[in-house]
């Protein structure tokens, strides 16, 4: 089970208590916020980002191949009418294009077998899929 709790301490900042740690989620200034941390659907991307590299390590080392470098930028697509009350909307992120930067000696077939694994177990990929939203990775594989 995951546990976290949430004390509002503005209209649009809330600090969230994970394990030990203390998370902002907050608005940027225009809509009121102090911009101290990312809005909570910012914080979507951020877990996308922050799970391919965690999993992709594990699932790199399970097939034995050595990350020599990753870099992840994620590109969310988000439909801001159903947060401005425009509209009822059942996808929010109707599509969002990855981007990783792999720098690797591994071969071909060793960085597919993990980019397969990859898409198995990574939870927050999952859950985007799984929602309908267009999950798209654009890979670029470098050799050192």
């Amino acid at each position: 089970d995951m546990k976290v709790s949430g004390q509002a301490v503005t209209h649009a900042r809330t600090d969230v208590t994970v394990r030990d740690l203390t998370v902002i989620v907050d608005e940027p200034e225009p809509r009121g916020g102090t911009n101290l941390g990312a809005t909570p659907t910012e914080t979507v991307a951020v877990a996308l980002a922050g799970c391919l590299n965690v999993m992709g390590h594990r699932c790199a080392d399970k097939v034995g191949l050595e990350i020599v470098d990753l870099d992840i930028e994620v590109n969310a697509k988000f439909d801001r009418r159903g947060v401005s009350f425009e509209s009822e909307i059942n996808l929010p992120f109707p599509e969002v294009n990855v981007k990783l930067n792999l720098k690797t000696a591994a071969d071909d077939e060793t960085i597919e077998q993990m980019k397969s694994l990859l898409a198995k177990h990574c939870p927050v990929s999952i859950m985007l899929r799984q929602a309908g939203t267009r999950l798209n990775e654009n890979w670029e594989i470098t050799r050192p």
